[in-house]
This record gives C-alpha cells, sequence and structure tokens, in this order.
C-alpha cells in the first residue's frame, strides 16, 4: 500500500510538471505575441517597399510621356539627366508659345523677321542647321560648332579665334544671303535653335565686355558708343569717369533709345532684346537652350540636331553658366528703382518668354 501511495504521488508530482511546462510555454508564445518589436517588423518589410516602387518607375515612366519624333533618342542612350530634357525643352517651347499668345505683351514678344534679323541666323546647309546668334550666352563656342559642320575647319581647336567672328572667312553664310524662297524653305525644315540667360546677367556681361574689358580691336565701344551715351544720359555732367553702369542703364531703358541705336549700328547686338535678335514669336524654334543649364542644354541640341557623332560643344569651365545673383544685386544696388522699372520694362518680354523672374529688388 505505502508502494502505491507513493507511485500514485510521483505520478501527480510529474504530471504538475508537465502542466508547469505546458503553462510556460503558452504564456512564453504570448508574451512574445504581444510584445514583438515593430521596428523589426517594418525593417523588414521596407526593402519589399523599395523594390516595389522600384519597378513601377522602370516600367512606367518611359511609357508615361510619348515623345515627338524629332526628341526620340537616336544611337546612345540617353542618361539620366537627358532622359528628362526632351520634357524640359517642350516645357519651355509651350511657355514661349503661351506668352507670344498674350496681347498684353504682344508689343514685347513680337517683331517682323526682317534683314536685321535674318542676318543673326547662321546656316549650315549640309546639316540642314540655323543658328540664331545671341551674343553674350557662349554664341563664340556655338559659331565654332557650325564652322566644323561646315567643313572649313577639321576640328575646333583648328579655328584660329581671329576667324570666328570673320564672316568672310568662317564659312557661316547669314540667311539673309538667301533668296525669299530660299529663306523660307530653311526656316520651314532645318532645325533651328538659339540659347538665352537672365537677360540683367547678359546685360552685365555686355557692359564689362564692351566698356570695362574692351578689347583693342574694338575701340568704337570705348571711343565712340560710350562718349555717346554719357553725353546723353549721364546726370552729373561735372563727372569725367568713363561710362558707367549707370549711364548704361538709364540709355537702355529709354522708350526713346532707338534714335541712339541707329548711329551705332549694329554694334548694339550686344544687349539688343532676344525678341529683336531672334524672332522667337515669328520664327518655330526647334530647341531654345539656356545658358545656366548648358551642360545639359549643349549635348541635348546636339543630339536633337543628329550631329553629337560628329561635333562636341567645347568643354565649359566649371561655374561658368552659374546665375550669379550677388553679382547681379551689387550692380543694381547704386541704380534708382525708376531707372531699373524702365529697363525691366524694355526687357520684360525676354523675362516673361523665356521664364526668368521678376528680380527681387524690383519686389522689395
Amino acid at each position: 500500500w505505502l508502494m502505491s501511495d507513493n507511485m500514485h504521488h510521483q505520478w501527480l508530482l510529474l504530471a504538475a510538471c508537465f502542466w508547469v511546462i505546458f503553462m510556460f510555454m503558452v504564456a512564453s508564445k504570448f508574451i512574445t505575441l504581444t510584445f514583438k518589436d515593430p521596428d523589426g517588423y517594418g525593417a523588414r518589410q521596407e526593402p519589399l517597399i523599395l523594390t516595389a516602387v522600384t519597378k513601377v518607375e522602370e516600367v512606367h515612366v518611359p511609357e508615361e510621356k510619348h515623345w515627338p519624333k524629332e526628341f526620340q533618342p537616336t544611337g546612345k542612350a540617353f542618361s539620366g539627366n537627358l532622359i528628362r530634357q526632351p520634357l524640359v525643352h517642350m516645357e519651355r517651347l509651350e511657355l514661349l508659345r503661351n506668352v507670344c499668345r498674350d496681347t498684353a505683351l504682344r508689343n514685347l514678344s513680337h517683331t517682323a523677321v526682317s534683314k536685321f534679323v535674318l542676318d543673326r541666323i547662321f546656316v549650315c546647309d549640309k546639316h540642314k542647321i540655323l543658328f540664331c546668334q545671341t551674343p553674350k550666352v557662349g554664341n563664340t563656342q556655338w559659331k565654332k560648332v557650325l564652322i566644323v559642320l561646315n567643313g572649313a575647319f577639321s576640328s575646333i581647336e583648328e579655328i584660329p579665334e581671329n576667324i570666328v567672328h570673320d564672316h568672310e572667312k568662317n564659312g557661316l553664310p547669314r540667311l539673309s544671303s538667301f533668296s525669299d524662297s530660299e529663306i523660307k524653305k530653311r526656316l520651314s525644315l532645318y532645325f533651328k535653335f538659339f540659347i538665352v540667360r537672365d537677360p540683367f546677367e547678359r546685360l552685365i556681361s555686355a557692359f564689362k565686355d564692351k566698356f570695362v574689358h574692351n578689347p583693342r580691336f574694338e575701340p568704337w565701344y570705348r571711343h565712340e558708343i560710350a562718349p555717346g551715351i554719357i553725353r546723353k544720359y549721364r546726370k552729373n555732367r561735372r563727372e569725367t569717369k568713363g561710362l558707367q553702369f549707370e549711364d548704361f542703364v538709364r540709355y537702355l531703358g529709354d522708350p526713346n533709345h532707338r534714335w541712339l541705336d541707329v548711329q551705332f549700328g549694329d554694334h548694339i547686338i550686344h544687349w539688343v532684346t532676344y525678341v529683336e535678335l531672334c524672332a522667337p514669336c515669328e520664327i518655330t524654334y526647334s530647341v531654345i537652350g539656356h545658358h545656366e543649364t548648358l551642360e545639359d542644354d549643349a549635348p541635348y541640341i546636339l543630339k536633337a540636331a543628329g550631329i553629337d557623332h560628329l561635333v562636341s560643344y567645347p568643354t565649359i569651365p566649371p561655374g561658368i553658366t552659374v546665375y550669379n545673383k550677388t553679382k547681379v544685386e551689387r550692380y543694381f544696388s547704386g541704380i534708382s528703382k525708376r531707372d531699373i522699372r524702365r529697363l525691366y520694362a524694355r526687357f520684360e518680354g525676354d523675362f516673361k518668354l523665356f521664364g526668368y523672374r521678376e528680380p527681387d529688388f524690383l519686389l522689395n
């Protein structure tokens, strides 16, 4: 009986142990489920989310826009930046068209396709390209590109600097040299482009180049044009300094500036509006490049024109195309608000057509 009783107690003890172990396992599972680390869960899920987004981008983005044929990449694939380029340029052209339709800006956005405009457009018949010259925006380098394409020189490095702007020797015909029917044909069929930059920064560049760092082979800017502006627009007649930026701004903002422009002749192209130079509302341009994004725009233009395998745009020094807001504000800091507003009124078409903001110092 004693042995039987001992065995009964052992079974009870064993059963109690199993029960304790079972309850501990249940409790452990409950604790694990209840207090599971949410960050650990999120971290494990994150790669799945990223993978899903990546797949959507890879499949969807290229098909989202159907580019016109002239913007379709040919040959080598575009880089990441160049994939976005067609959209950038289509938006620029759409903005241009919208501003051209704005009747309130018509006097500032429209001009006749006169001989003056046709003289600014250079022709590459071999590759069916027209380039409108807009000084102070890297214009010289684009001329070199076209000179090579026209076959006058085999590479950009071989072109002497004194030949680039010598239109009797550089092999670059102007559109004005063709008959009316030939002009219309080229305007209709050829790839057409020009380059712009912030209008006020361009004026500063023109002033510095022609009146401050004036090269010896262009003496008329300092000895003929500057005195003419000073005589008409300098307020302090006793001041004997050379042409100041204030004088230059007052001349450019004068609504009656044209009578003086006629005396200065074609030398004024360095500060004439883009509208007057290239007639962007009358001529349907294929691409409008911006000096501020020239590192991307130059290869895009070459590719869109189908000549990227033949020539490259010359190397752009670092930082040279970046808009210098501080410099612009410094130059205009001593100019009266009245004179700045008159200047802006003349160049407002250029600001609006090409998406440049009205300067902050005009808004204050």
